[in-house]
């Protein structure tokens, strides 16, 4: 089993957020290391983005965990919606 640096593996979620048209298994394949082991950090790494740092990392997500996910990609999409209407409301008022 190799050991990867908490650098490497800070660096290859950098990767996949930088890359989202990407798969996980090409990133595993561009980096050189298995896809479950790719998987299994990105997992633990979502799971602390909702939870915080000392969230439990086993498991499949809670049903809370679901809805903060499905939450945080709604008021994502409402920003992004927000932002494109003060464009064209600043646009039409010219």
């Amino acid at each position: 089993m190799t050991a990867y640096s908490k650098d490497f593996k800070r660096d290859a979620l950098k990767y996949i957020e930088e890359h989202p048209d990407m798969k996980i298994k090409d990133v595993a394949d561009r980096l050189g290391i298995p896809v479950g082991t790719l998987y299994d950090w990105n997992k633990k790494r979502s799971r602390y983005d909702i939870l915080g740092e000392d969230a439990p990392v086993s498991g499949p997500l809670t049903e809370e965990e679901k809805e903060i996910r499905r939450l945080q990609r709604e008021n994502r999409d409402l920003e992004d919606a927000l932002a494109i209407l003060k464009k064209a409301i600043g646009i039409l008022g010219d």
